[in-house]
């Protein structure tokens, strides 16, 4: 991830959490903000009810690999934390993909392709 820094400080999930927009589905939500740099900053977030840790680190490496592939498109300055919900267990890369990149839209963190030709 070329553009993106690692969220890692306690402090700056929870401002996430109560300060920034969200957008849902049925196996993620993605908590929004903007932040002050030029780059954007990711936190991923399993819990311990999802399962042990062979199925947390799955899923947090296919979260991992569906942003690298949209984060060429993504607007930068954002703070980011993907939590993955219980049910994000049994699906697999290209739902993740697919449900990451509808929210990304919804959350307006992607630019719509349909709007993007209309200006042309």
């Amino acid at each position: 991830m070329k553009n993106t820094l690692s969220l890692k400080q306690n402090h700056d999930f929870k401002r996430l959490y109560y300060k920034g927009g969200c957008v849902k589905s049925d196996i993620l939500v993605i908590y929004y903000r903007k932040n002050s740099l030029k780059c954007s900053r990711l936190g991923i977030t399993v819990g311990k009810k999802l399962g042990g840790a062979v199925k947390r680190n799955r899923v947090k490496r296919l979260i991992r690999e569906s942003y690298r592939l949209s984060e060429a498109e993504m607007l930068c300055g954002y703070d980011i934390v993907i939590v993955a919900r219980s049910r994000a267990a049994e699906v697999d890369f290209h739902t993740v993909s697919r449900v990451m990149r509808r929210l990304f839209k919804k959350a307006g963190l992607l630019p719509d392709a349909k709007n993007e030709t209309d200006k042309q």
